[in-house]
């Protein structure tokens, strides 16, 4: 399997995805079985395939999901994923943009994931503490929760 680097956005491309994730996605910590640690992820979902193939051509990573119909009068609908490193690569690209709480769950991410998640998914004592301290601050995160100000993005997102 070849690792995707993420491709470098226009600021067209940028200010899209921003207000895309904004409006439509979600930055969250998120499990992909019981026995693993939460991973960074990114999801947009939409009944427009369109809109999610051009948001995965211009970054470069990512898949296509189906989602599961329920009922027979549901239009079908679809989600485009993004995870871990790659998701932190395309988030140091929009983050200065994003005007929700994801902005907030963005900087989180951006300033302690990296230094909370070892490549190698061993964790010391100390680690696993941290890292469940940085989850708990990230998931509390919520759109009712905070008064969205730029005071909380690092000086490079601006």
């Amino acid at each position: 399997m070849i690792y995707q680097t993420v491709k470098t956005l226009s600021a067209l491309e940028v200010g899209y995805l921003a207000a895309l994730i904004d409006g439509e996605g979600t930055i969250t910590l998120s499990r992909r079985n019981l026995n693993k640690h939460r991973a960074l992820v990114i999801t947009v979902s939409s009944t427009e395939l369109s809109i999610l193939k051009y948001v995965q051509e211009i970054t470069g990573v990512g898949k296509i999901t189906n989602k599961r119909i329920t009922k027979a009068n549901h239009t079908p609908s679809f989600t485009y994923q993004v995870a871990n490193r790659q998701a932190l690569d395309i988030l140091k690209q929009i983050a200065a943009h994003l005007r929700s709480y994801k902005a907030h769950r963005a900087c989180l991410a951006l300033q302690d994931y990296t230094r909370l998640t070892p490549r190698n998914g061993r964790y010391s004592p100390v680690q696993l503490q941290e890292r469940t301290q940085f989850i708990d601050k990230f998931l509390a995160i919520q759109p009712r929760t905070l008064r969205l100000t730029h005071h909380f993005l690092p000086e490079s997102a601006l």
